[in-house]
């Protein structure tokens, strides 16, 4: 469904040259002196909520691993719907496989009283997002959420996930790529917590089902940006999101996220490494690989997710979603309405991490 490509009709944040090799970036040492400062600050807090551990969730680890990790997360900011014990059980059971999913494979118990909660730390803690525009959400009924995609890893489409849930208490069910589902334990994960595989067939099945969806159109290409070109929206394929759009005849949001750009500020790609890892791409950033499994912690930035105002789609003449003109309008005003929409986010915010 999703076949991003490279576009060159925008220019990269920090004006023209700033996609160019350069071996002094303003930018970047600005945001690399705002980096450290941040992490001064977010270590003081980690190292304060582990130092007051008590010893009973760390003995417990030992004499009890699930009941103590649930623990473990409940001291670290963790808010479980119920007590301790109550959560471990209710975890035994799902492992036992004593419940029900739809068929995509969708665990909707699951992702509320575990996954979510999980979530939320980092949301409201980590990353601290501001939410504008709540009211353009659907309470009710389908519609298809269209969002820019960065960050290396794909945390802001489970922010995203969170965000909506706490707002309108509606479960997204995100269009995930080909890796998702053939990397171990993500797939089992993903299927769990709602994610399908990013193809119009499903697509259309979901929105037809009244369910919230939502697409990255960027795929990898968005993902895998540098930090030179931030901020820079991919193409967004070939209108296949829309295209379902149309058919079902649901809304689109628009959604545009600042903030995860600089969660793993990508400073190059070591394109043979991912070859042979068979990876789309392989990150160096300030922090990864030189610090190891530290380097994959991200790094606490300021998130503003705007959610656009409805584009409708049932006014459009019957056939829409088989005319390939009037799909890649609708893709266009779309993209249009997102990049817009981060440029005017960038240049209001202070600093990527305060």
């Amino acid at each position: 469904m999703v076949e991003p490509d490279t576009d060159e009709d925008a220019a990269p944040i920090g004006g023209p040259d700033a996609g160019r090799a350069n071996p002094v970036d303003p930018d970047l040492a600005r945001m690399l002196g705002e980096l450290a400062a941040a992490l001064g600050g977010a270590y003081e807090a980690v190292r304060g909520q582990l130092s007051d551990l008590p010893s009973g969730p760390l003995r417990a680890l030992a004499t009890d691993p699930l009941a103590g990790l649930v623990g473990l997360a409940q001291r670290l900011g963790v808010r479980w719907p119920d007590s301790v014990a109550d959560v471990a059980e209710y975890a035994r059971s799902r492992f036992r496989g004593d419940y029900a999913i739809d068929e995509f494979g969708f665990d909707p118990e699951f992702t509320t009283n575990v996954y979510l909660p999980m979530l939320r730390p980092l949301a409201r803690d980590w990353f601290r997002v501001e939410l504008r525009g709540v009211e353009n959400l659907p309470l009710d009924g389908a519609a298809l959420l269209v969002s820019n995609h960065a960050g290396t890893l794909p945390l802001d489409a489970m922010v995203l996930q969170t965000v909506v849930y706490d707002e309108i208490a509606r479960h997204v069910r995100t269009l995930g790529a080909d890796l998702v589902f053939k990397t171990p334990y993500s797939h089992d994960l993903a299927r769990k917590t709602g994610t399908t595989l990013a193809c119009q067939e499903d697509a259309e099945r979901l929105l037809t089902t009244e369910q919230l969806v939502a697409v990255f159109p960027e795929g990898f290409k968005g993902l895998g940006k540098t930090y030179a070109e931030r901020y820079k929206l991919q193409r967004f394929g070939r209108g296949g999101f829309v295209s379902a759009a149309l058919r079902a005849q649901v809304p689109i949001v628009p959604i545009s996220i600042v903030g995860s750009e600089e969660i793993y500020p990508m400073l190059s790609n070591a394109s043979t490494l991912a070859r042979a890892l068979n990876v789309p791409y392989f990150p160096l950033t300030p922090l990864f690989p030189w610090f190891g499994l530290l380097g994959l912690v991200p790094l606490p930035s300021k998130w503003i997710i705007q959610f656009g105002e409805v584009i409708a789609t049932d006014e459009l003449p019957a056939g829409a979603a088989d005319d390939p003109m009037m799909v890649f309008e609708v893709t266009d005003q779309v993209r249009e309405t997102i990049q817009h929409a981060l440029y005017a986010l960038l240049m209001e915010r202070r600093s990527p991490f305060f």
